[in-house]
């Protein structure tokens, strides 16, 4: 390959990100590749075991798995005792505008998979991060249930595309 063509390759992929394809040519990646690959990339670093001492990482997470979905999501993280990932689940959908959540099947599940302790995240379709009077009630009854079979609630994250809003980083928790 003659060095002008590596410059025009080089040039090309400051400008956007490229992907080969089956017979070996460079092109633009799409949207949606650049997406897949980012959530790849992502599940590799939240993956069972892993500790979650990096909320950074939790908020990137959530906004490619939830942040873009046209429908309310509620999901729990569930961590052991040193705050490893035990299981990442989407516990309830709901609709365009609103979720149910049942404390009762959280700590069914929490129990289910031996957690020590959990971090909440739902998203909003509307785009608006900030929770809601109902948003806010929430973890604290989630946490009182949780409580009585000792799993602690680390946060509670509202996802709305870029947006992240922590309860823990607004003294909502």
């Amino acid at each position: 390959m003659s060095s002008s063509s590596i410059h025009c390759v080089d040039a090309a992929a400051s400008d956007v990100l490229l992907v080969r394809d089956v017979d070996g040519q460079y092109r633009p990646a799409s949207a949606d590749e650049v997406l897949q690959q980012a959530r790849r990339v992502l599940s590799r670093r939240v993956r069972r075991g892993s500790t979650m001492s990096s909320p950074q990482a939790v908020k990137d997470y959530l906004r490619l798995q939830i942040g873009v979905l046209e429908h309310e999501v509620f999901m729990v993280i569930f961590l052991d005792a040193q705050h490893r990932l035990i299981a990442l689940k989407e516990m309830f959908r709901g609709t365009v505008t609103q979720t149910s959540v049942y404390p009762r099947e959280v700590v069914k599940e929490a129990l289910a998979v031996n957690a020590a302790a959990v971090i909440f995240a739902h998203n909003h379709p509307s785009g608006v991060a900030d929770p809601s009077r109902a948003d806010e009630f929430l973890p604290h009854s989630l946490k009182a249930a949780l409580a009585l079979v000792d799993v602690r609630v680390l946060d509670h994250l509202v996802v709305a595309g870029e947006n992240v809003v922590a309860f823990s980083e607004r003294g909502l928790l």
